[in-house]
């Protein structure tokens, strides 16, 4: 019996490609494996950012999954986006899912949004996959500058039809404009502009409520707000630019 030539190319070759499957194999088992542990991972980061919009922080594991149960009524997909109904201390108050671009790479985040004289802004928070550390990844880490975003309006007076909530470089209008990222115009034009896509995605609920503030309605916009204003309010036209109209009891 002839020895095994392990310098020949032929025992090389077949040697690396049992390597590769072996590792191969192993690698797939592990993902399986952990995959159950990633998704639940990746979920409980969702629940903790829809927190963080929601002024909600430093909650951790299970504590951070009992709060989002307590707080989150119902979630909602508008058009492909998410929307989530919650509720604190009595007040309803809709998260909106965001997603757009940044300097290198994608953007997210969540707006908290309540009715208090108006769409108000409750709290929000943003994420990023590769912006600059110290300069666009500010838009994550620095909670100071999500907090600028709290009580600013969605909208300039009654113009519902414009989402007035900016990001800028000199604030002119401290109501509805925000100061961007020293340093990061461009991932803060990314973070205005996703502002303003995203919204629009949530016009109609957005319009629907600025509308029932204004027409001071007793009961306006309480379980059908995507298809109803101003429910127990006589106008039967609460809302004719967004086409919504007042719910006939």
């Amino acid at each position: 019996m002839s020895k095994l030539n392990t310098n020949s190319n032929a025992y090389i070759i077949i040697y690396s490609a049992i390597l590769v499957v072996v590792v191969a194999f192993l690698l797939a088992f592990v993902y399986q494996a952990l995959k159950p542990m990633q998704d639940a991972n990746v979920k409980l980061d969702v629940k903790k950012q829809i927190l963080y919009s929601l002024n909600i922080r430093d909650l951790d594991g299970a504590e951070a999954e009992a709060k989002y149960s307590e707080v989150v009524k119902e979630e909602q997909d508008v058009d492909g986006k998410k929307v989530y109904t919650c509720e604190i201390d009595g007040e309803e108050i809709s998260v909106f899912a965001l997603k757009g671009m940044g300097l290198w790479g994608g953007i997210s985040g969540y707006l908290a949004v309540h009715n208090q004289d108006g769409p108000t802004i409750y709290g929000a928070y943003f994420n990023h996959e590769s912006e600059t550390a110290g300069l666009g990844a500010e838009i994550k880490d620095s909670q100071a500058w999500q907090e600028k975003f709290i009580g600013k309006k969605l909208f300039k007076g009654s113009d519902y039809a414009n989402v007035a909530l900016s990001v800028v470089k000199k604030v002119e209008d401290p109501e509805t404009q925000v100061d961007c990222v020293t340093g990061a115009t461009l991932t803060s034009n990314g973070v205005d502009a996703m502002l303003k896509n995203c919204l629009k995605n949530f016009s109609k609920q957005l319009t629907a409520s600025a509308c029932c503030v204004e027409k001071k309605s007793g009961s306006c916009c309480a379980a059908e707000k995507t298809d109803s204003c101003c429910a127990g309010n006589e106008a039967k036209d609460c809302c004719p630019e967004s086409g919504i109209k007042a719910k006939e009891e």
